[in-house]
C-alpha cells in the first residue's frame, strides 16, 4: 500500500471524519416526501449517466429502424414507379382504343346513312417518305376494284384522290399538296373557286372576286365541277379573305375540314353519285363505340 506521508495523515484522518459525519447526517436527514438527502445524492450522481446511456440506446435503435425502413421505403417507391408507368402504358392503350372505336363508329354510322353510294373503307398504312409530298398509302388496291382519280373523303369531309394504284396498295394524294385541287363553292353565296393544297396545314382558294362576299368561318363545299367529289361534300372552313389589290381575285385561306395530319382511316368513293348530307342529318346518332369492327376494311 502507498504510505502517506506523517504531515498529510492528520489531514487525511480529518477529512475522512468529516465525509462519515456528512454521510451519516445523510443517512438521517430527510427531504421533502420523506426522501432521505443520501439517496438524493446517488440519484443527482447516476442521473446523467443513465441519461446518456438512454440517449446512446435509443438513437442506436431508432437509427437502425430508420435505415431498415428508409431501405424498404426506396423498395416501395421503385415499385410504385414501376407500377405507375405500367398504368400510364396501359391508359394510352385504353385511350387509344377508345379513340379508334368512336372513329370507326362514326365512319360506320357514316357508311349506312349513304348506303345507296358505293364506296369502300382503307386503312392508313404508311407514308411518303418525300416530306415535301403530302401523299398517304391506304391498304387497298386495283384488286379492290380501286382505280386513279376516285375521291377519298371522311365523315368530316374530303381528304384528297387516289393518285397511284397497285394491286395491293394505292397512294392519296392529299388535299393540302401543293399539286391537289378540287372545284369548290362557299356555302353561303355559292360562289365557285378553286381549293388548293399549299404544303402547309392551310388551304387556298382561288378565282374568288374581290366584290364576292367572303366571312371568316363561312364553310367551302365541292362544287361537283372537277367531276371527281359529289356536290356539297365539306371541304374546309374560311380563316380569312382580303382583296387582291394587284389582281382581280381576293386571297382566301382555310381550314380543312378533315383532319389530314392524323388520318388513320378513310372512304373511298367508288363512283361520283351525289351524297345526300341533309338525310344523314336526319339519321339517328352514330351507334355506339361497340357496335365499330376493329377493322376498316368493311366494304
Amino acid at each position: 500500500m502507498i504510505e502517506i506521508p506523517s504531515r498529510h495523515k492528520s489531514l487525511t484522518l480529518l477529512a475522512a471524519v468529516v465525509i462519515a459525519q456528512l454521510l451519516l447526517l445523510a443517512v438521517q436527514i430527510k427531504r421533502d416526501q420523506q426522501v432521505r438527502l443520501i439517496r438524493v445524492w446517488a440519484v443527482e450522481l447516476f442521473s446523467p449517466v443513465q441519461r446518456s446511456g438512454s440517449w446512446i440506446i435509443y438513437n442506436f435503435e431508432h437509427g437502425w429502424g430508420n435505415y431498415v425502413g428508409l431501405r424498404n421505403t426506396r423498395q416501395d417507391n421503385a415499385s410504385l414507379r414501376s407500377e405507375l408507368d405500367r398504368l400510364k402504358v396501359r391508359n394510352a392503350e385504353l385511350e387509344g382504343r377508345a379513340l379508334e372505336a368512336d372513329r370507326l363508329a362514326a365512319m360506320l354510322n357514316f357508311r349506312h346513312g349513304h348506303a345507296e353510294v358505293p364506296m369502300t373503307a382503307a386503312r392508313v398504312i404508311g407514308g411518303s417518305p418525300d416530306s415535301g409530298s403530302l401523299v398517304v398509302n391506304i391498304d387497298r388496291g386495283s384488286r379492290d376494284g380501286i382505280r386513279r382519280d376516285m375521291g377519298v373523303i371522311t365523315p368530316d369531309g374530303v381528304v384528297g384522290k387516289i393518285f397511284a394504284v397497285y394491286p395491293d396498295i394505292s397512294q392519296v394524294l392529299l388535299l393540302g399538296d401543293k399539286d391537289s385541287g378540287v372545284g369548290a363553292l362557299l356555302a353561303n353565296t355559292r360562289t365557285q373557286g378553286v381549293v388548293k393544297g399549299s404544303g402547309k396545314p392551310e388551304l387556298t382558294m382561288d378565282y374568288v372576286s374581290n366584290d364576292a362576299k367572303v366571312t371568316p368561318g363561312e364553310v367551302v363545299l365541292t362544287s361537283g365541277q372537277d367531276r371527281i367529289f359529289p356536290k356539297d361534300l365539306p371541304v374546309a372552313t374560311v380563316i380569312s379573305a382580303t382583296e387582291d389589290r394587284k389582281a382581280p381575285f381576293m386571297k382566301i385561306v382555310l381550314k380543312p375540314a378533315a383532319h389530314l395530319d392524323r388520318l388513320e382511316e378513310v372512304l373511298i368513293l367508288l363512283t361520283r353519285q351525289d351524297l345526300d348530307l341533309k338525310k344523314e342529318a336526319e339519321t339517328s346518332p352514330a351507334a355506339p363505340p361497340s357496335a365499330a369492327k376493329p377493322s376498316a376494311s368493311a366494304q
